[in-house]
């Protein structure tokens, strides 16, 4: 049974998932104002795997992921551009769906724009100003933290030393962790008419209309970075909970990406964009760096890393390209016995343990191979098929490997096979050898052999 670790309480706890086989979760998504960076990238692909997964076992998954497209960072970066915000919202979303999609990440079943909600926020918001636990300001309308009884679980920190995240901190308020429902618009600011007075949806409210809206008053799970825990996600909660609503049932939060041991964000002007990554790489080798990290630790993310993590997506290429010929053997029979699988799925039971889950995939494709240059076709199908099974769990679709080799090389493997065919075989070992010691290996194959670069 998979078992996921629950921000709110603290521990690993088993998926039970409220209305099965369906399994709700949201998921924070982008605000649309910059290229996404590659910490952006975690985010989705932590929450892809996730997906995979309870896919694979069963579960039928409802993602949801919004698109944040009014915010002050959105307000600001379009003004200094002389541009309408919606604008460059849609500009950046049109470039955040593209990005999504050479990562080959599943696109949410839904991905609502918070612009498109305004309606429902405006009533939420009512309703929290209604039953006393939301007042009108100067500036806007305000949570008033002290009304919701546990606020501040989810933080597991001591929230009087914590600084609130609103700009506008103090004069406006009646506790600083108050925090904004509505913002009342300022001059040439986007604005929309509500009881309260013109202006626009606070951040911490979309989420809750939107997660709530399109799942439920309860559904299973909520995600995002380990930087929404607080107060973005705390906030979500409280609202959530003055409304009376279960809310969701697991929290999850990844940690984050790191360069030289710094967070990477567009804030601390650190960061790397998706496009440029993955111009520069493989998209496949960039997921196969998050998988290798757990997601809950730091992932530090450099050019070696993502060098080495193109090698082993080759080894995995390799081992797909040889195999593929006994896949579609029907001849050769699967051994149902077959143990990886198993131990696969036994790491990513235990809260997604996609480092054990890689480390068991690489073992296998070194068993597989073993088994094939053996003769044992029937186990080298089984591990090959079982690991096909793993990858696609994993979104790491193999690729064709195209190799050129010298004609020197490919002379003494030709020379090899004609001795093995005459039996010679302290000949081929020698030629084998040759080849070796020049930097390639030879594999034999059904169809006869290959060579590549070792």
């Amino acid at each position: 049974m998979l078992r996921l670790y629950n921000s709110l309480l603290g521990n690993n706890i088993a998926v039970a998932p409220l209305s099965p086989p369906e399994f709700k979760m949201y998921v924070c998504g982008p605000t649309v104002y910059d290229f996404p960076h590659i910490g952006h990238g975690r985010s989705v692909l932590t929450f892809d795997i996730l997906r995979r997964y309870l896919e694979h076992k069963g579960f039928e998954v409802n993602h949801a992921s919004n698109v944040t497209d009014v915010d002050d960072k959105i307000i600001e970066r379009a003004r200094r551009g002389s541009q309408h915000p919606i604008a460059l919202a849609r500009k950046y979303e049109e470039i955040w769906w593209a990005e999504m999609d050479r990562l080959n990440v599943l696109k949410p079943k839904s991905a609502p724009r918070a612009t498109d909600w305004i309606e429902q926020i405006v009533d939420m918001v009512a309703t929290l100003v209604g039953s006393g636990v939301a007042y009108i300001s100067d500036d806007g309308v305000y949570m008033d933290v002290s009304q919701v009884e546990d606020y501040g679980l989810l933080a597991q920190q001591d929230l009087s030393k914590v600084q609130s995240s609103e700009r506008n901190a103090s004069e406006h308020k009646r506790q600083s962790l108050d925090f904004a429902l509505w913002k009342f618009a300022k001059a040439d600011e986007l604005t929309w008419s509500s009881p309260f007075g013109d202006g626009r949806p606070g951040w911490h409210s979309e989420c809750v209309v939107m997660s709530t809206g399109i799942l439920g008053h309860d559904f299973d799970l909520h995600g995002g970075g380990l930087d929404l825990r607080f107060p973005h996600h705390e906030n979500e909660r409280a609202q959530a909970e003055a409304l009376g609503y279960g809310f969701a049932q697991i929290w999850m939060h990844h940690g984050f990406v790191e360069s030289q041991g710094v967070k990477m964000s567009k804030s601390l002007g650190n960061f790397t964009t998706l496009t440029e990554m993955l111009d520069l790489y493989d998209p496949r080798a960039y997921r196969l760096l998050v998988v290798r990290a757990h997601y809950r630790s730091p992932l530090e993310v450099t050019r070696e890393l993502a060098e080495e993590a193109t090698s082993a997506l080759r080894r995995l290429d390799q081992f797909a390209q040889r195999m593929g010929p006994i896949l579609d053997d029907p001849t050769v029979e699967l051994d149902e016995s077959g143990s990886f699988l198993s131990r696969f799925e036994d790491a990513m039971d235990n809260d997604l343990d996609t480092p054990a889950a890689t480390r068991e995939i690489f073992e296998a494709v070194k068993s597989g191979n073993a088994a094939f240059d053996r003769g044992d076709f029937r186990t080298a199908k089984t591990l090959a098929s079982q690991v096909a099974m793993a990858m696609k769990v994993l979104g790491l679709q193999p690729g064709r490997v195209e190799e050129s080799i010298p004609n020197e090389i490919a002379k003494l493997a030709t020379l090899r096979m004609e001795a093995k065919r005459s039996r010679d075989f302290a000949a081929a070992d020698a030629l084998r050898d040759q080849i070796h010691a020049a930097g390639y290996l030879v594999e034999d194959t059904l169809e006869g052999y290959r060579v590549r670069k070792s």
